[in-house]
């Protein structure tokens, strides 16, 4: 007597254990003939496919039910554990954070145009000095390269281009109130010490 066939069509006789398609009637009216399957063969159709739950769960989301309550049968009640109540309190934290600036967009909203904050004013003496240092930097690295290639060594296209800036950066330094070696000159440098020093 032949099983149930399986998703595929195969029948398996029971009593031979040999496996086939049974004949059909194709739309036309004319007979499909059967086909022998050989030993071993799975078709695709019949492969079952790992189900992850969770994907499940969010392809079924909102078919009736409420959400999450068949994982509730299977999920043992969680244990307290010191990763779950740290999760807790950073989760608390957020929210607490979260509240507290919402409470600040209120007061800010209230508040009048008048007193909108002002954006941090720059040091213009701190804004040189941050420049001068990255020249610095990059008049020391162009002075290294030119060394190596002085001492034999190539250079790679982007370093030349670094020891043909070396002039440049000097000039930018200079136009900043710095010598070539990065030095405040002795004209800024006492303008400078006298400018910090308070008056009496």
């Amino acid at each position: 007597m032949p099983s149930e066939p399986s998703r595929s069509g195969i029948v398996t006789d029971e009593n031979s254990g040999e496996r086939h398609i049974p004949e059909s009637m194709r739309a036309d009216g004319t007979t499909r003939k059967a086909i022998k399957i050989r030993p071993g063969y799975r078709p695709p159709e019949d492969v079952e496919i790992y189900k992850n739950r969770i994907a499940e769960d969010f392809r079924n989301r909102g078919k009736g039910g409420i959400p999450g309550a068949e994982g509730l049968k299977d999920n043992k009640l969680e244990t307290p554990s010191a990763a779950n109540n740290k999760n807790a309190k950073r989760r608390e934290a957020r929210k607490k954070a979260k509240s507290a600036n919402e409470s600040q967009e209120v007061v800010a909203d209230k508040a009048p145009p008048s007193t909108e904050t002002q954006p941090e004013e720059v040091d213009p003496a701190a804004e040189r000095e941050k420049k001068a240092r990255n020249l610095k930097k990059k008049l020391k690295q162009a002075k290294d390269l030119k060394n190596k290639k002085e001492g034999g060594e190539s250079l790679l296209p982007e370093q030349i281009a670094k020891v043909i800036k070396i002039n440049e950066l000097i000039r930018e330094l200079e136009a900043l109130g710095f010598d070539a070696d990065g030095e405040p000159k002795a004209e800024n440098a006492e303008a400078e010490t006298t400018a910090k020093t308070p008056e009496s």
